[in-house]
């Protein structure tokens, strides 16, 4: 059977292909054998089945560990109703891992046994279990999530812990590790433990020690992928180019690594002429698929932006303004922004964790623009192309000149303030959808620049978007935008300039100069 590319479960290294993720695995193997308990969380799709997976499969090589994985996924709502609900269905996941492995001697040990009906009888029975298996036991459950609302949960954590403590004790066996895997920290969930169903933070595992492990890929660890995918299926590619570009724009995002190759193999290279040759428009290409493709990662990433007002307004800023927000995880919205995988500290600042979420968000808030009756227009991408094919960004900024002049004032001008830099930014969406893309670079400074890279038919355009702060800083500006157009070598640069005066006469200005060789158009708004 063939290899292919998984976004779905965990990876398998004889059934895909897989980023080499042996020296994080001998980490975590590492931890076990220091005897930790410890959690690993970490957004969806991030990799942490298949981390559980190739950890079980290096703790089955050694004779000196006894490894059991479960998931709590297999327990449903009603396995929480009570004490002997809840260690009925765990013997159940735990009789299955043993029937699947074959060790029939400890599926007749768990029905040769009473029982418990209680969570500290269960503690008991951890105890036998140990002894009679006579290995350093290493318990893994996946999807804690599934339950982590739950007071019966808390009890069978506190019962680990109380084993944990007394683990040194003669006659107390308990687990030798640990792992628990979701998307949260345990000690970091809201936990319901009142009767009036009042929240708190609260959690019986503070035994665990911290998770360090870097789960996210690097360049380096995804070209070990390419390179098991050029031998398995005789493709030319240029490995460092592309695990480079894959790794910028994914910022090693497990998921989104995975799935932009899966596209580029299954959906671009069988319509090209050349199916064994990538090229890095066929990357362009697939990130176009990616942004308009409906996930359960793109799903979870919106719903979590939408469920949390506060985070979408600090992700909104962060785009649209160029805002700088200090990384602080004792704040709930920058520790919630991080588990879900919207943002990262990068530097100590609050950032976006890659550019393909923020692309993604960019869309779903210019889409929101759109349908909110905020922005009303009828055009289509022929009427913005030159004779060669290419976009007219001159015609497509004085035509949305012409739209901000007609439908917006001074009266707007708290909307505006916030809104129009996303306004272009979705006047553009319909003209480049379907056939390019842009990405963007806030250049913090006291203009707050947007700078806007759109890439149409493998052409790019450059184009910057500012609030008007005086004669000084937009000479400065045009500088900088020319020391841009040298770094992507580019000749010509767009410049789109937001007066928000009350007067000043420069509304529907536009102009054409020259500096440092580079030909700048510029427009005000």
């Amino acid at each position: 059977m063939k290899k292919r590319f998984n976004i779905t479960g965990a990876c398998i290294p004889e059934e895909h292909y897989m980023v080499d993720i042996s020296g994080k695995i001998n980490e975590i193997f590492k931890m076990v054998e220091q005897g930790d308990y410890f959690v690993i969380n970490r957004p969806r799709q991030y990799g942490k089945t298949t981390t559980i997976y190739m950890l079980n499969r290096l703790l089955k090589t050694s004779g000196d560990y006894f490894p059991i994985i479960t998931s709590f996924e297999g327990i449903g709502e009603e396995g929480f109703d009570n004490a002997a609900v809840f260690i009925d269905a765990f013997f159940l996941l735990l009789k299955e891992e043993f029937s699947s492995s074959g060790d029939d001697k400890l599926v007749k040990f768990i029905d040769s046994e009473p029982l418990p009906d209680r969570i500290d009888k269960l503690g008991l029975w951890i105890g036998k279990l140990v002894k009679e298996t006579g290995k350093k036991i290493v318990l893994m459950i996946d999807e804690v999530d599934k339950s982590s609302n739950n007071q019966l949960f808390l009890d069978f954590l506190g019962m680990l812990r109380n084993k944990y403590l007394k683990r040194r004790e003669p006659g107390q066996p308990t687990f030798h590790s640990v792992i628990l895997a979701g998307v949260h920290d345990v000690k970091s969930l809201k936990i319901k433990y009142r009767k009036d169903s009042e929240a708190k933070f609260n959690s019986p595992w503070n035994i665990a020690v911290d998770f360090e492990v870097n789960l996210s890929f690097s360049a380096n660890e995804i070209r070990t992928m390419l390179e098991d995918y050029t031998k398995e299926e005789q493709v030319t590619l240029d490995i460092p180019f592309f695990a480079e570009q894959l790794f910028y724009l994914t910022s090693g995002y497990p998921f989104l690594v995975s799935q932009l190759c899966k596209i580029i193999h299954e959906k671009i290279l069988p319509a090209k002429e050349t199916r064994n040759e990538w090229q890095p428009g066929d990357l362009e290409r697939a990130v176009q698929i990616s942004l308009n493709t409906d996930n359960t990662n793109s799903d979870s990433l919106i719903q979590n932006l939408e469920n949390n007002p506060d985070l979408y307004e600090s992700v909104f800023d962060i785009i649209m303004n160029g805002a700088e927000y200090s990384f602080n995880t004792d704040n709930p919205l920058f520790l919630f922004g991080k588990i879900y995988g919207v943002l990262k500290d990068e530097k100590g600042k609050a950032k976006i964790h890659n550019r393909l979420y923020e692309q993604r968000i960019y869309n779903y808030m210019a889409s929101k623009l759109e349908t909110s009756g905020k922005a009303i227009w009828d055009h289509f991408t022929a009427k913005y192309l030159n004779e060669t094919g290419g976009l007219d960004i001159k015609k497509i900024l004085l035509k949305f000149q012409g739209f901000m002049k007609e439908n917006y004032s001074q009266k707007d001008r708290e909307f505006l303030e916030r809104n129009g830099r996303l306004l272009f930014l979705a006047f553009i969406r319909p003209i480049i959808n379907g056939r390019g893309f842009d990405f963007k670079e806030v250049q913090v400074s006291e203009e707050k620049r947007l700078d806007i890279v759109v890439t149409f038919d493998n052409k790019k355009y450059i184009i910057e978007l500012k609030i008007w702060r005086g004669e000084a800083y937009h000479r400065d500006g045009i500088r900088q935008l020319c020391g841009y157009l040298e770094a992507q070598n580019e000749t010509t640069g767009y410049l789109l300039v937001y007066d928000l005066r009350k007067e000043s006469g420069l509304i529907g200005k536009n102009e054409l100069s020259e500096t440092d060789g580079k030909k700048i158009f510029a427009a005000w708004v």
